[in-house]
């Protein structure tokens, strides 16, 4: 990364300007270590109505055109690196990519507006607000990620970079070669609100739960995702505030998970099965719901064969956590099931 002082660089491009079209710029970017004021903070502070410091504005930076040619280098830098992410970049994304001080992107900010090459685009419904040097870099940008959504809504999972790179690497038309790179492919991804990134760096739809966890259970399940096996919901509680703290800091001041919330909340939701005392799966891995005695009643009714006593505790030992003496004590309920001669069990008709 070139070393740049954005702080100098702006200094020395404003140095030109009266004193008051200067002070108008300062305050209104946030430079100085200023916070950015309104038109209307700044007129009343001088007594004029915030067209006319509008107004001062504008004639400023009309002036400070000519002086940006003494920096053509930084212009440059800026324009080279949006140009290596597709022509375009995510706003916040680009600022942290660029500033090497704490005070740097208000002037990053600043010299973006002040340069021919750069336009800014809003916010929209879809949209996150970027930067481009191409008004066409948006259309690619969009037409990717329409494709990158109908495939997350055909198989319904979230994918890792390399996968979506693949996806992309295909549809990237002879003439769209120059844009083939992953810096690229991550600048589209970045600025679409409807694919996000989850915390275990896949992508996915955003309204997806283990993209976007928006409660207790859809953070349950990021747990139960993440470590792959059964789960004590005291462990779960905790796993949850350890997987927050990590991974969603800015989540940090809600009230902490805690485990009876957790037990309450996995057991209203079908995701989840109760598989042992206090222990839960996700239905996801082939877990049935229901008592031991409906785990056995569908294992019999599966299999359509009579089962022996060892078959059956296997089985049923593979959906619960559970003594055996409770699977035996299930089976000597003689209104679902008996057993044939062979001593088999079978259920009762």
């Amino acid at each position: 990364m070139k070393n740049i002082n954005y702080v100098k660089t702006c200094s020395d491009i404003l140095s030109a300007l009266p004193s008051r079209n200067r002070e108008v710029i300062n305050r209104r970017f946030g430079l100085d270590n200023r916070e950015r004021e309104t038109l209307e903070a700044i007129g009343n502070d001088w007594g004029i109505t915030r067209e006319r410091v509008r107004q001062i504005e504008k004639n400023g930076l009309l002036e400070l055109q000519e002086r940006t040619k003494k920096h053509q280098d930084v212009f440059q830098y800026i324009q080279d690196h949006i140009q290596n992410c597709g022509d375009l970049k995510r706003e916040d994304k680009l600022f942290s990519q660029l500033e090497q001080d704490s005070r740097d992107e208000n002037h990053i900010r600043f010299l973006l507006i002040l340069g021919e090459s750069f336009n800014r685009y809003n916010d929209t419904e879809d949209i996150y607000s970027f930067w481009t040097i191409n008004e066409h870099s948006l259309a690619l940008a969009e037409k990717i990620i329409k494709i990158l959504v109908k495939e997350f809504e055909e198989i319904q999972k979230p994918l890792c970079f390399e996968e979506l790179f693949q996806i992309y690497e295909k549809k990237i038309t002879l003439k769209e070669e120059k844009f083939l790179s992953s810096d690229v492919l991550l600048s589209f991804l970045e600025i679409s609100k409807m694919i996000e990134q989850g915390p275990f760096a896949q992508f996915g739809l955003s309204d997806w739960p283990e993209i976007s966890p928006k409660g207790i259970k859809d953070k349950a399940y990021l747990v139960f995702k993440k470590y792959g096996k059964e789960l004590h919901f005291k462990k779960v509680a905790f796993l949850i505030n350890e997987m927050v703290a990590a991974e969603f800091p800015f989540l940090k001041k809600q009230t902490p998970a805690l485990p009876q919330t957790v037990h309450n909340e996995l057991i209203k939701d079908t995701r989840f099965i109760l598989v042992g005392r206090g222990i839960y799966a996700l239905r996801e891995w082939g877990y049935e719901s229901g008592t031991v005695k409906d785990v056995i009643l569908k294992i019999l009714k599966d299999v359509s064969v009579p089962l022996s006593q060892e078959e059956v505790i296997e089985k049923v030992l593979s959906q619960r956590f559970v003594e055996k003496n409770t699977i035996l004590l299930n089976l000597q309920n003689r209104d679902y099931f008996e057993r044939n001669a062979l001593g088999e069990y079978i259920l009762k008709n």
